[in-house]
């Protein structure tokens, strides 16, 4: 099982509970925002815009709201302006960690996420420093109950880079080029998808024993919860027993 993959099941299985805390309307506020600021207001010429809307209303995100996010951003009133920041630190057994942020105090996110890596046994690390350990992709989750290798050839036949069938999941990996090409076709194939997105990825992975697995958890937990943290990325992988315990 890739990293990616377990990663992706955390993701999801978090999510539940981001929902109940609330802050993730916040969150995809900000990433709408972004890109409605940087792409334009309209979801049909500005592709990031679209994915943020559709991953907004896969968690119930009110279209008046997703609205007056868009608004702000383009113009149409008042409202904080968002700067994207990604900061590159070490966890604990000297994991690879991404933090994508959206802010309007680079000074005051600079400061939290610092505290929050230091006091949770990492660190914060150099421009470059860990980013070339991630790429870009584009990744398509696919919804669990069809035939796995029919839903691979599918997706290859789509244009896919890749595919990851374990984990009772299917993960098709792209170009970030190919992502909405991809995602088009598989639907047109007929294949429900629950997300698609672009997503930085591991290039390679760390194993980590259990014991600084669940801590190494535990800081991404802690710095996604920090108001500007949009996105945390990381390339440790988890032992199969932790990542039993979890789901």
């Amino acid at each position: 099982m890739s990293g990616h993959s377990k990663w992706s099941q955390i993701k999801r299985q978090k999510g539940v509970n981001d929902v109940k805390r609330g802050a993730v309307f916040t969150k995809m506020g900000r990433e709408i925002s972004v890109a409605a600021r940087a792409g334009g207001g309209d979801p049909d010429g500005n592709f990031r815009l679209r994915l943020a809307i559709e991953r907004a209303r896969a968690l119930n995100m009110p279209l008046d709201t997703i609205k007056r996010a868009i608004e702000k951003a383009t113009g149409g009133g008042e409202g904080e302006q968002f700067e994207e920041i990604t900061y590159e630190g070490y966890g604990p057994g000297g994991v690879a960690i991404l933090v994508e942020t959206a802010t309007d105090n680079r000074n005051r996110t600079a400061a939290e996420v610092r505290s929050i890596l230091t006091k949770a046994g990492g660190q914060l690390a150099g421009s470059g420093s860990v980013a070339w350990q991630f790429e870009q992709r584009g990744v398509i989750s696919l919804h669990a109950g069809g035939d796995a290798d029919e839903l691979t050839l599918l997706a290859i036949d789509a244009g896919a880079d890749d595919v990851d069938s374990s984990a009772n999941q299917v993960e098709v990996y792209t170009k970030p080029t190919d992502l909405e090409a991809v995602r088009r076709g598989l639907e047109a194939a007929g294949v429900k998808i629950d997300s698609a997105e672009l997503s930085m990825t591991p290039k390679n992975t760390v194993e980590l024993d259990e014991s600084h697995a669940r801590q190494a958890l535990r800081l991404v937990e802690l710095l996604e919860d920090q108001d500007d943290v949009q996105r945390v990325t990381a390339n440790f992988e988890i032992p199969e027993a932790l990542l039993a315990e979890i789901g």
